[in-house]
């Protein structure tokens, strides 16, 4: 089982006791958290695809730890006037560890309706 969950403003394909890096999030590490945004899911081949999202399906996890990415170097030059000019940036992340997907209506197994008979007695 796999789901295409929407984590600020990003796409991740995750599927159960995935660890993935996503921009920083509010909280602790050890804070549980919950995505309820969730674009599309495959249920053991049983594709759903939200309009625009899975109704009644969430991605519940972990944050493990916040990190920081390696760092990009911004260098600008122009050439023959003396211009050089370098900065860098690192981005924050954080390392969340999806615990489960949980589906609505997907461990509840349906009950067909039974209709009432109706017998008439003459």
């Amino acid at each position: 089982m796999y789901a295409i969950v929407e984590i600020a403003g990003q796409q991740f394909k995750v599927e159960q006791n995935d660890e993935i890096f996503v921009h920083r999030l509010e909280g602790d590490p050890g804070t549980k958290i919950e995505f309820d945004q969730v674009l599309l899911l495959d249920n053991d081949g049983k594709i759903s695809v939200g309009k625009p999202l899975v109704e009644g399906s969430s991605i519940s996890g972990q944050i493990i730890d916040h990190v920081r990415g390696d760092k990009v170097v911004i260098f600008k030059k122009k050439r023959r006037k003396g211009y050089e000019k370098e900065s860098g940036h690192r981005q924050d992340f954080s390392k969340v560890l999806i615990e489960s997907i949980s589906v609505k209506g997907a461990a509840k197994a349906k009950k067909a309706k039974e209709e009432p008979t109706v017998i008439e007695e003459s």
